[in-house]
């Protein structure tokens, strides 16, 4: 008798060990996201068409990607640059917060800021000019002013003190500078800052603006900034259809040293000068460069032309309304004339979140958010 008990015993604890364990699990897993999500309430981004979610959508400007096959593989044309999903949207997964909303959609007011707002705007630069030629778009010093009216909007909803807590552990992303070169510096018959300053003054022209902008959020309460370097832009397709055949546009490269080099220089000197604060620098060109150079060991085998796009390099002229985009997007390193697919940002935001210092300097984005 006693052995049929046993018997019957074991039979059913399997089952009840089983649901335990799956209870237990789904325990960690809501402790985990609590746990994250009050480490970091939210993520605000600044700047332009790498990290644009919408925000164009709304301007009266030609550098827009609400149409298909934008967005492809992610929600549909939303007004991201890409076939998917952004850095940021990937950052905003691995940190576990919301995707930041788009400032300049309506439905972004209420208690919805609270969950992270995207002031991001394609064509945007740190210069007010730069980009002007497409119309409409929020430059860098507009951005923050846009942040300024969020600001106003929290402060009828949350206490002073509550508020400076959660603006502290926010995260700030900013990606900020390619198009000061792609749709200024570097074309003269637009814009003159080319005749007017050298390579290394320009970026230090670029510097201290940004550096005063920066400075302005951290006057509003924000504490924690990734701020992203500017990668190879010579060897995104657009440029390279202006190279020889196989070659990267060597001058737009070398012409980024010393902004990426001074923006290093200014995290430290950031760092040094608030220090219950964080400034993280972003080697994007390190960490671009790397995919480019070792493409398949990121599963790419194509890194020279965009998946959609026309004329050489499919990036003389970017993606077009209803255009066939390439079927193996995976494979591909960049989008259309301009920006990365999904995949490459995936890669991207896997080494901000977890690389070392050679990605994210002095620390990542995962140990950022522990602070």
């Amino acid at each position: 008798m006693m052995r049929m008990m046993k018997k019957k015993m074991v039979k059913k604890q399997p089952l009840q060990s089983a649901t335990v364990l799956l209870l237990l699990l789904l325990s960690l897993q809501f402790s985990s996201r609590v746990a994250r999500s009050q480490r970091v309430p939210a993520m605000f981004v600044f700047g332009d068409s790498l990290v644009d979610d919408g925000n164009n959508n709304f301007l009266n400007s030609i550098a827009k990607s609400n149409y298909y096959p934008y967005g492809i593989d992610f929600r549909g044309p939303t007004g991201r640059f890409t076939n998917g999903r952004t850095i940021v949207d990937l950052l905003a997964e691995l940190l576990g917060v919301s995707y930041p909303q788009p400032y300049a959609d309506p439905g972004t007011t209420g208690a919805k800021i609270f969950s992270g707002v995207n002031y991001a705007s394609a064509a945007a630069g740190i210069l007010d000019e730069t980009g002007q030629h497409y119309g409409q778009r929020f430059s860098l010093s507009q951005q923050v002013l846009n942040f300024e009216t969020t600001m106003g909007q929290m402060r009828t909803m949350a206490n002073g003190t509550a508020l400076s807590r959660y603006l502290a552990k926010s995260i700030v992303i900013m990606v900020f500078g390619s198009n000061d070169y792609l749709n200024n510096y570097l074309m003269p018959s637009l814009y003159p800052s080319s005749y007017n300053y050298n390579p290394p003054d320009f970026a230090n022209l670029l510097l201290n603006h940004y550096a005063r902008q920066i400075l302005a959020l951290y006057g509003l309460g924000l504490r924690k900034f990734f701020l992203a370097g500017i990668g190879p832009l010579g060897c995104m397709p657009n440029q390279r259809a202006l190279a020889p055949p196989g070659r990267c546009l060597d001058y737009d490269n070398e012409i980024l040293g010393t902004f990426n080099e001074g923006l290093r220089a200014l995290v430290n000197q950031l760092n040094g000068n608030h220090p219950a604060s964080i400034f993280v620098y972003g080697n994007s060109y390190g960490t671009f460069g790397d995919i480019l150079n070792n493409p398949a060991m990121y599963g790419f085998n194509v890194l020279d032309r965009g998946c959609c796009g026309l004329g050489r390099n499919q990036g003389q002229i970017t993606c077009m309304p209803m255009q066939m985009p390439c079927v193996n997007r995976k494979e591909h390193v960049f989008w259309d004339a301009f920006h990365p697919t999904e995949a490459a940002n995936n890669i991207l935001s896997q080494r901000a979140f977890y690389g070392p210092p050679s990605d994210c300097y002095p620390i990542n984005v995962q140990q950022m958010a522990l602070i």
